[in-house]
């Protein structure tokens, strides 16, 4: 074996070589215009993953459904039913809240990880939906057997804990998703694993967790008896989808298969890296996939970051860079800015920069999909939340507040370009979209450092503008 003094040089001179690699890139990119290198479509990936770099809602699940036709697998490894990805696929209208995107395609396997917390009557009403537009998909979705389960009581408790806060309410989706991890997090929950087994077990592990939640939160009244019984329905049915996922996403991975990891939420709604205590319950950027799946980390090879064209987000917490007038409501109508998973209105703002380099550093994408550019056609000028200002020094790309009052101090520093006021839904190639268009992609690329390689024009599958690759993204191509 090497010794310490041995290695570390060899360490010093690999890391030297990827950070002069990296470096070299960035530097022709400006000279020869975009590099091969840069132009990062997420096909070629053994491991890829498409993570939202806001505050959520960014249209994630339009890129997973293009890509997951050409994956093997498509994997969620966070969240629960509060994720709300709605799809447009042959004139109809999916939302999915808890099932990977991929149970449209048909030679996709779907899983739902170890880091899902598994509400199974809404699993089972998503799986009903497909199943009356005939697109039955039982058979292509496993579950791990140590995703921990969500149960009506958590949604209870989801409740009684925002009705509490009143004004200061997170603005949850009240789905339970908080109050679950909270008793993963309490090492009281309850895997998919132990509902699988002795039930009579399950039943009095059930009654005692029941029990000690009712103590937490004065003794609510709640129907166990009714809950147990359908649990134990759904037992039955989901007996051929569990498994252990870890040991078969790893071993499709070392069998040469390809694998796409779906985020929920996103980046500024971590639990740890996002607007605290305004975040979702789990971990939505990319160190999540170890975590979620199990899958390690160095495996990951393409990072794919999902940004609106603007800015959105529900429930409360600092938008910098929110538009509260006309501007706003026009973004919320055109853009359609409703939750998919609450109906709740979205709040709007231009584009904030700042928020993209920040979890662009957490999350180090590789490419980025701009969607929604299409809700920007009629504006004679636009504006780019560029930079921030706290207490008169400019913030360097990637710093952000770490608390609530510090963003809310924040000052955004604009830029102002030109519209260009025309229908772009037809446009497939960077070049068919109009010069100021090109202008605004180019100019998000210039700030945040990172290729633009997909770009949304429209709601609909085929609606999507291609940069750098091949557009006929089909698995039939």
């Amino acid at each position: 074996c090497a010794t310490k003094e041995e290695v570390a040089p060899r360490m010093l001179s690999c890391a030297l070589f990827r950070t002069k690699s990296y470096f070299f890139r960035k530097s022709l990119t400006p000279m020869i215009g975009r590099s091969f290198g840069s132009t990062v479509s997420g096909f070629e990936s053994r491991i890829a993953t498409v993570l939202g770099g806001q505050w959520g809602d960014e249209g994630k699940g339009k890129l997973v459904d293009i890509l997951a036709q050409r994956f093997d697998i498509v994997a969620r490894f966070n969240g629960g039913a509060n994720a709300g990805h709605t799809l447009h696929v042959d004139g109809k209208k999916f939302a999915f809240h808890l099932l990977p995107c991929g149970m449209l395609c048909k030679d996709t396997l779907n899983i739902i990880g170890n880091g899902v917390v598994l509400d199974l009557p809404t699993m089972f009403k998503e799986l009903k939906d497909l199943e009356d537009n005939g697109l039955a998909r039982d058979d292509n979705l496993k579950i791990s057997d140590r995703a921990h389960l969500l149960f009506k009581f958590h949604k209870v408790i989801d409740g009684i804990q925002e009705d509490e806060l009143e004004e200061k309410s997170i603005g949850t989706t009240k789905r339970g998703i908080g109050p679950c991890y909270a008793t993963k997090a309490f090492r009281t929950g309850i895997r998919v694993g132990e509902l699988m087994e002795d039930f009579d077990a399950f039943s009095i592990k059930y009654l005692k967790l029941v029990k000690t939640v009712q103590n937490m939160f004065g003794g609510f009244d709640y129907d166990t008896a009714g809950e147990l019984e359908e649990l134990k329905a759904f037992r039955e049915r989901i007996k051929p989808m569990v498994t252990d996922t870890i040991f078969l996403i790893n071993e499709a991975y070392r069998n040469g298969k390809s694998i796409l990891a779906e985020g929920a939420n996103a980046a500024l709604l971590d639990m740890d890296f996002g607007t605290y205590p305004f975040v979702t319950s789990s971990a939505t950027t990319v160190g999540g996939i170890s975590t979620g799946l199990g899958i390690p980390a160095h495996n990951i090879d393409c990072v794919l970051g999902v940004v609106k064209a603007y800015t959105t987000r529900v429930g409360w917490g600092p938008f910098p860079t929110e538009l509260t007038g006309e501007i706003g409501d026009f973004l919320r109508s055109e853009g359609h800015e409703f939750g998919a998973t609450t109906g709740r209105n979205r709040r709007c703002g231009w584009l904030d920069i700042p928020v993209v380099q920040y979890s662009a550093q957490i999350n180090g994408y590789h490419s980025l999909n701009i969607s929604k550019l299409d809700i920007l056609s009629t504006f004679k000028e636009i504006k780019i939340g560029a930079r921030y200002i706290l207490n008169g020094q400019t913030l360097k790309p990637g710093e952000m507040p770490s608390t609530l009052d510090g963003l809310e101090q924040c000052e955004v520093e604009y830029e102002t370009l030109p519209g260009w006021q025309s229908d772009i839904s037809a446009c497939r190639t960077f070049d068919e979209l109009p010069a100021n268009a090109q202008a605004y992609i180019i100019r998000i690329e210039e700030l945040t450092q990172i290729p633009v390689s997909w770009i949304g024009v429209g709601p609909k599958r085929e609606e999507m503008v291609t940069r750098g690759f091949d557009n006929n993204y089909s698995k039939s191509a």
